[in-house]
């Protein structure tokens, strides 16, 4: 189980410091780990270099480029897509190791559960749980859809759901958190804008009591405690944001300003 397998790792950072050591040691089974980093301020890329990582500084251009950039730097035939939060457990690098090593002839990509932790809590409920994610593919059947934020992989042919799981540890901290909603909504914005999407402000209010709502009672965040409350609650206001950004946009466009 200590020898490496010919797997490439795709991952983007971005001040990742406090997360990228545990997510390394959890894929040390991987004879290549690719980390695209967009000029960390931190000791991002020092972790990364010493850990043996083939690691690349690039400018932001969004979370879908970033990761088929990743992808692109990958030499192997099998490619796994991980964030710098994300950890993979014994079960499920064994489960990886035997699919590299004893390819199927029809299957070429393979999706994951993903088991979501916020404040040391298992959020299991508000559709966080299964969660399931297509990480693990064969470079050239697959690619990173170019979406700014909340991209996905399409896989050109057969793919198969897993039953092992990836482990993501959410960003807990407030502070950063509303950092993120910051960003997030601006890109779901800008996206949203391209688009030719229009929306006001109590529009943005109305997704934002829709969006509490079906994640705290229809979606049973309720049974995750105060840890689902507050995902309820910032997934709401990062819903109210986006869209009052969006109706931004569009007074910023009507005075042509």
């Amino acid at each position: 189980m200590n020898s490496k397998i010919p797997l490439s790792v795709a991952i983007i950072t971005k001040d990742e410091a406090d997360n990228l050591p545990d997510c390394l040691r959890s894929i040390a089974f991987a004879e290549q780990i690719v980390v695209v980093d967009s000029h960390s301020s931190d000791a991002t890329v020092q972790i990364a270099s010493d850990f043996g990582c083939d690691v690349f500084i690039e400018d932001w251009r969004g979370f879908g480029p970033q990761k088929q950039s990743a992808i692109a730097h990958c030499r192997h035939r099998w490619v796994l897509i991980l964030d710098a939060d994300e950890r993979i457990p014994p079960e499920t690098a064994m489960k990886i190791r035997d699919i590299v090593l004893n390819p199927s002839k029809t299957i070429v990509g393979y999706s994951f559960p993903r088991k979501n932790f916020f404040h040391g809590r298992w959020i299991r409920h508000a559709g966080w749980w299964p969660d399931r994610v297509t990480r693990l593919f064969q470079k050239d059947l697959g690619r990173v859809t170019p979406a700014m934020v909340h991209e996905s992989v399409e896989v050109k042919g057969t793919v198969v759901a897993l039953d092992v799981p990836i482990e993501h540890f959410t960003e807990s901290r407030l502070s950063r958190i509303l950092l993120k909603i910051d960003n997030y909504s601006t890109l779901g914005a800008r996206e949203a804008f391209a688009m030719g999407k229009r929306m006001s402000v109590w529009s943005a209010v109305l997704r934002a009591f829709l969006t509490f709502s079906q994640d705290y009672f229809l979606r049973l965040g309720i049974l995750d405690g105060a840890q689902g409350l507050t995902l309820a609650v910032t997934d709401a206001v990062n819903k109210f944001f986006k869209y009052a950004k969006l109706n931004e946009l569009n007074r910023q466009e009507k005075s042509g300003d």
